[in-house]
């Protein structure tokens, strides 16, 4: 009687760890971390002039402002 107890028990844990969607989240974000890589990637020359370009506004803002 026992024993046929826990094999319900244990089938109903099994059925449970099927039907888990936690572990979906986590997917997601792997996921979008690797579009994100790739298109770093694909448009690193783009970034970097954009990335430099300001860099180079905010300088000639800060000179002009010590001087």
């Amino acid at each position: 009687m026992e024993n046929n107890r826990e094999q319900k028990a244990g089938r109903l844990c099994f059925r449970d760890w099927l039907h888990d969607e936690e572990g979906v989240g986590v997917v997601e974000v792997i996921l979008i971390l690797v579009v994100l890589i790739a298109l770093i990637v694909i448009f690193k020359d783009q970034l970097t002039a954009l990335v430099n370009s300001i860099f180079s506004g905010i300088s000639d803002s800060v000179e002009s402002l010590a001087s």
